[in-house]
């Protein structure tokens, strides 16, 4: 396989069974193939209910596909994750792989700047190095120096969302998924953001996105990946 290639997505069906519901069984995914090389960004493209959130959340194995494959290069390797043990699946997430969501998983009394910083500090950075990073990234997405030791439990919606994007954006990671990652961001962060997305294609991140901002998707997206409702 090119190493070159960060994703490959084979013959993905994802099912969900509605217990609620008398069984009635949805199909959310139906024989996906994607590829996604380094430096690339692909923009999930289609319809509410085509499948874009589930696509995304398959490729951080928060969903287990019904069949198929998700190959992600960890190391010098690669690693499905529709089928590999839970501890392995833990260490693309931690060495490999950032997932944005559109909420920020709020932790009690730890701090928004603690928060940026962990990943960078589970990848063995120095603790000057991940708080200088933390602290850059927090003053371009306009997060104010005096909420920095704060928990953002009270923080607004796009004040939480913005510690989300840094602490994504912090480690430098070789996959970034981004789960509308400008969708409560006012037009100056939606830009910060982008430039944060541009760059980290040119440090050969490979980015998988979902983009309602159509401007957003224009400014940073290499092609769209279409994907049409059961």
């Amino acid at each position: 396989m090119d190493e070159s290639l960060m994703i490959r997505v084979e013959g993905l069906f994802k099912r969900f069974t509605l217990h609620v519901q008398g069984g009635a069984v949805i199909e959310a995914l139906h024989d996906v193939d994607l590829a996604v090389g380094q430096g690339e960004c692909v923009a999930l493209h289609g319809p509410s209910g085509s499948g874009k959130s589930t696509l995304l959340r398959s490729l951080y194995a928060n969903y287990q596909p019904s069949r198929g494959k998700i190959l992600v290069r960890h190391g010098e390797g690669y690693v499905d994750m529709a089928s590999s043990a839970p501890r392995l699946v833990l260490a693309v997430r931690r060495e490999t792989m950032a997932y944005v969501s559109q909420f920020l998983r709020v932790i009690p009394r730890v701090s928004a700047l603690n928060l940026v910083t962990e990943p960078l500090l589970d990848l063995g950075a120095g603790e000057r190095e991940a708080l200088d990073r933390a602290k850059s990234l927090l003053t371009r997405l306009n997060i104010p120096e005096r909420l920095w030791g704060l928990a953002p439990a009270t923080f607004s919606g796009g004040e939480q969302q913005r510690v989300n994007l840094a602490r994504g954006f912090c480690a430098c990671k070789p996959v970034l998924l981004l789960d509308e990652p400008t969708a409560s961001l006012d037009a100056a962060n939606r830009n910060v953001v982008v430039d944060l997305i541009l760059e980290a294609k040119a440090q050969g991140q490979a980015v998988v996105g979902i983009f309602h901002d159509e401007p957003v998707r224009d400014a940073v997206a290499d092609r769209l990946f279409h994907l049409e409702a059961a």
